[in-house]
């Protein structure tokens, strides 16, 4: 790979690091039939890719039939993660990408800085995280609790990783790497290069015509390092 060298890779969760086989749905939908008697199905309201606050405001506008107000949708997202712990621990879909695990091990042993770039807020990423104990190879995050907007998130872990770094990421020095379009416009956004991995729900010719920097199949294919 010509240009700098990369001395930190920020991280999505669902469809790049695991899948949880469902268990986030399973947590909005039973947070929801507890605060309000109604069956929420996120599936079929959101998209891959979006934020937890994004989400909760879709699902008040689309299931309870308006707009939730702060309060309502802070204790919604209480709430779930309240259940997300059960569900998470509950569900036999659940598993990690492939190479994931081998490839945090490389990039660590490389002296590479790992870091978190999620529409989870930072509660919710966390418990996706521990069943398969990925969280011990993050040092910093960009979360869904920092801000609704991907390209904010994507900020503020492009913020934290200068901080933790030392502030020795220059240009070029930092990548992302997601599963949606909404990975890739979010890190072009803040300034840097995106690897799109067609684990999820897009495929590498979709990732591609996205203007993915590097459109895989899995990380085990030739992973910018």
């Amino acid at each position: 790979m010509a240009g700098p060298a990369i001395k930190a890779v920020l991280f999505d969760i669902d469809g790049t690091l695991l899948v949880t086989g469902g268990a986030g749905g399973v947590a909005w939908q039973r947070a929801f039939e507890q605060l309000y008697g109604v069956e929420a199905d996120v599936a079929e309201h959101t998209d891959a890719g979006m934020t937890d606050p994004e989400i909760v405001r879709i699902v008040f506008r689309e299931v309870i039939g308006r707009e939730g107000t702060q309060a309502e949708r802070a204790q919604a997202i209480g709430c779930y993660l309240r259940h997300l712990p059960d569900a998470v621990a509950e569900s036999a879909g659940y598993r990690t990408m492939p190479g994931i695990e081998p490839l945090l091990e490389r990039l660590i042993d490389a002296g590479v800085l790992l870091g978190l770039v999620t529409g989870n807020i930072e509660a919710a990423a966390q418990i996706k995280l521990a069943r398969a104990q990925l969280n011990r190879f993050f040092s910093c995050g960009g979360y869904g609790s920092d801000s609704p907007d991907r390209t904010e998130v994507t900020k503020a872990a492009l913020s934290r990783a200068e901080m933790v770094s030392g502030g020795a990421l220059g240009d070029g020095a930092c990548i992302s790497v997601g599963d949606t379009p909404r990975d890739v416009s979010a890190g072009h956004g803040a300034g840097i290069k995106v690897v799109g991995v067609a684990t999820g729900s897009y495929s590498v010719e979709e990732l591609r015509g996205a203007d993915a920097d590097w459109a895989l199949a899995t990380v085990e294919a030739d992973f910018p390092t």
